[in-house]
């Protein structure tokens, strides 16, 4: 589900909210270690995101934020912001390289550049995935 956020409408809030959950509290936050990452390089995406992204000259860059039943991946364009909301039950991680990531939602996807330096961002990577699947009810232990 891709949604223009640029402007706060409750409505839009509410059905983020409900395909993702709320965002984690400061305490949360904390505890988790940070619950997302920014300027990763966007290096392919959807066509219906090429559009929106084509808009300016502008190095097309995301950033991913972590969601109790999901993740946002979020860009800009212009004076635009837009959210690529994708709920756990939905999203697809694959590793192309030891450098690119593919989230793929249902008939959108964006594919990410990691420095090989970002480890951090890998480790993110890590943990979308373990929530993923804790939040389907398999753990990698079995």
């Amino acid at each position: 589900m891709l949604y223009d956020v640029s402007v706060k409408n409750p409505e839009i809030k509410k059905q983020i909210d409900l395909a993702v959950g709320p965002a984690f509290n400061l305490i949360e936050r904390l505890k988790r270690g940070g619950i997302g990452v920014a300027r990763l390089p966007v290096i392919d995406c959807s066509s219906e995101i090429v559009e929106k992204l084509n808009r300016d000259s502008n190095r097309n860059i995301c950033n991913i934020e972590l969601r109790p039943a999901g993740i946002i991946i979020g860009f800009r364009s212009r004076l635009n912001s837009f959210a690529l909301v994708i709920p756990f039950y939905i999203l697809t991680i694959s590793k192309k390289t030891a450098t690119e990531y593919s989230l793929y939602g249902e008939e959108l996807f964006v594919k990410v550049k990691v420095g090989s330096k970002q480890k951090y961002v890998q480790r993110f990577m890590t943990r979308i995935i373990s929530e993923k699947e804790i939040s389907s009810g398999r753990t990698s232990d079995n």
